[in-house]
């Protein structure tokens, strides 16, 4: 893995793209700082993290695209493929070193609430909690971005699909508020949820007795649920989803000034889904 790391990591910075990559985010940061904090005022650095996040939309997939998408194109990745180093080690080793280039403009990030305290009133416990949520948020994204970047063999497909599945992702909460409220609704979610899960497990295990079952207990429980207290299906779907919200963490620290732990915990539970989803992506192309 460390052998995989210094080569992607130096390969960052032998075409220029970590340096280009860095000084466009601390760029518009820079623009931002200057006129959030500087010329406005706001004591908080958190409301200039929050304006330049679709920057950051764009800069992740400019990022991850080329990850497994340009070897596999190249069919350099055959030779990853075929090396005495486990899967998971590459995979770990393209994302630590892909995430060492996102914590370097976050590392400078760190010097802007200095800034601020010089000027005048900082609250840096609440601007590095929000500093510590972007770095986080964006690793997220970078999961993201490099499972994306293993199903194809084209860094403009696997960018635009992470650029899409991101900004989703971000405005999920608005998303979630179009969701019905009502308990017949609901009910009906559940229940199609309940079938596309069979339908997944009769197509990976090819056991079409088990995915009945599996059907017939998921429609069973709702049904019994809906006849003796159908209330508990009011808005569920709604608090299920939005308790998905990725960007929920920032958002607390960027303007709640709360430090979200349930945020923290999410935002690593996607990064290790997506690194295992990207392990079993080139796992099945190995084999296949």
């Amino acid at each position: 893995m460390k052998a995989v790391y210094k080569k992607e990591l130096s390969s960052f910075f032998r075409s220029m793209t970590g340096y280009a990559l860095i000084a466009f985010l601390v760029t518009f940061t820079g623009v931002y700082f200057m006129l959030y904090n500087l010329n406005q005022g706001y004591p908080y650095f958190s409301y200039t993290l929050s304006a330049i996040m679709l920057v950051l939309l764009v800069l992740i997939p400019v990022l991850t695209m080329r990850s497994f998408a340009e070897e596999r194109k190249s069919r350099t990745d055959q030779l990853l493929l075929t090396s005495p180093v486990k899967i998971r080690q590459v995979v770990a080793g393209k994302y630590l070193a892909m995430c060492t280039v996102y914590l370097i403009p976050n590392l400078i990030f760190c010097l802007f609430p200095l800034i601020i305290k010089a000027q005048g009133n900082a609250y840096l416990l609440a601007d590095y909690c929000s500093i510590l949520q972007f770095f986080l948020l964006g690793c997220s994204f970078i999961s993201i971005g490099m499972f994306f970047s293993s199903l194809t063999e084209s860094p403009i497909i696997a960018a635009v699909s992470t650029f899409a599945a991101t900004l989703i992702l971000y405005i999920w909460e608005y998303l979630t508020d179009y969701l019905p409220d009502g308990a017949a609704a609901n009910f009906i979610f559940v229940l199609a949820i309940g079938l596309g899960l069979a339908a997944v497990i009769v197509h990976v295990t090819k056991n079409r007795f088990l995915g009945s079952a599996i059907a017939f207990l998921i429609a069973a429980a709702a049904i019994i649920t809906c006849i003796f207290n159908s209330s508990l299906f009011e808005g569920l779907i709604k608090n299920l989803l939005g308790s998905l919200n990725l960007a929920q963490g920032f958002n607390n620290a960027a303007f709640n000034q709360i430090f979200d732990v349930t945020g923290v915990i999410l935002q690593l539970t996607v990064i290790f889904v997506f690194g295992f989803l990207t392990v079993q992506s080139i796992e099945k192309r190995r084999w296949s």
